[in-house]
């Protein structure tokens, strides 16, 4: 079975490394683009391929001297051959179990405040600078499409943003002494995170007669005009109800650009969400209530630690994911998914 694996990922590797160098691919930018992709996603695999033979010959070679007379030395290196071999091919099993089909895209993140009141407010600022600071440690780039209060919404640019960020939707708990706390106690607030894989106009087909698009003036803190056109758009998605209002930008065309932008973005997922039914909504599923009682992970200031609840993961060094130092987090998120993805793949099998 994994000599099989084994054989596959080199033939399909030697391959896409062919095309990489094939004139008629690189002449043709979206063509080398997919190759190059697949190329990046296989090569851990094809390492790991490389290393089973050698680890695989080690055993055979260790097994003949055995077969020669009686070593202790040589026998703890078969001993540790035979472990490595194992960890290996539960290695390539990981490695090669099926991708989700978004984790190339760029993503939208919608980050809002729950359970909390103001406080809630000034966690959801506090998330979001976090995943803005994450995005630019991993070498991607952000762009905010909206910011009001206690409401931020950007998106994240480069390869594989969806992989990364996937993992951050849902209710994030913070357990803190707020700033306007006079007697030192200690608050339990929520902001939820929503993200959504960003979709280009060929993948989700929006009809212009399904949009309700309503124009008005700016409002700024107060009600207070900032704005003397109508630059501010609302779209209205009649058929889901979707509904998505943009004002930060002072041109109308530039709002209602980034405003279809989310649009298309909360259709394509909400079209995910209706064919898994196992998830129900996916958008619903990420953000649920707000409620304190939910979330995916808590960040508990007094003790300086940082909890996922989904994999029941934890680290005490708090200051350092505010600033965006969340690999860990997603390293073990990704190992989760791969492990459940590859029982579910065996148990269909």
């Amino acid at each position: 079975m994994i000599e099989q694996l084994v054989e596959q990922i080199e033939a399909r590797f030697a391959e896409l490394g062919r095309l990489m160098t094939d004139p008629t691919v690189i002449n043709d930018r979206k063509r080398y683009a997919e190759v190059g992709r697949e190329y990046a996603h296989l090569e851990p695999g094809a390492k790991l391929s490389e290393e089973w033979r050698r680890t695989r010959d080690d055993v055979a070679g260790a097994q003949e001297m055995l077969e020669e007379g009686e070593d202790a030395e040589v026998r703890e290196m078969l001993g540790s051959a035979r472990a490595r071999q194992e960890e290996l091919e539960e290695d390539l099993r990981l490695a090669m179990v099926e991708r989700d089909p978004n984790d190339d895209k760029n993503v939208i993140l919608e980050v809002q405040g729950g359970a909390g009141g103001d406080e809630a407010a000034l966690w959801a600022g506090d998330v979001a600078r976090m995943l803005q600071k994450y995005a630019e440690k991993r070498g991607f780039s952000t762009e905010v499409m909206d910011a009001g209060e206690g409401k931020h919404t950007f998106a994240v640019k480069g390869d594989g943003a969806y992989s990364v960020f996937k993992y951050e939707g849902g209710t994030h708990r913070v357990q803190r002494v707020p700033a306007t706390e006079s007697q030192g106690r200690i608050h339990t607030s929520t902001c939820t995170v929503a993200v959504l894989p960003e979709v280009e106009d060929v993948e989700v087909d929006v009809q212009q007669s399904d949009l309700q698009i309503d124009v008005y003036r700016s409002g700024g803190p107060g009600g207070q005009s900032v704005n003397t056109t109508d630059s501010a758009v609302r779209i209205t998605h009649k058929p889901t109800g979707i509904v998505v209002a943009m004002q930060d930008e002072k041109s109308q065309l530039q709002n209602r650009e980034k405003a279809m932008r989310i649009l298309r973005a909360r259709i394509y997922e909400a079209a995910l969400a209706e064919q898994q039914a196992a998830v129900s909504s996916e958008r619903r599923a990420q953000v649920g209530t707000g409620d304190r009682a939910e979330k995916i992970r808590t960040y508990n200031y007094g003790e300086r630690r940082v909890t996922d609840h989904r994999i029941k993961f934890t680290a005490h060094n708090l200051d350092d994911v505010l600033a965006g130092d969340l690999a860990e987090f997603t390293g073990a998120l990704q190992n989760d998914e791969k492990r459940r993805r590859l029982e579910e793949q065996a148990a269909s099998a």
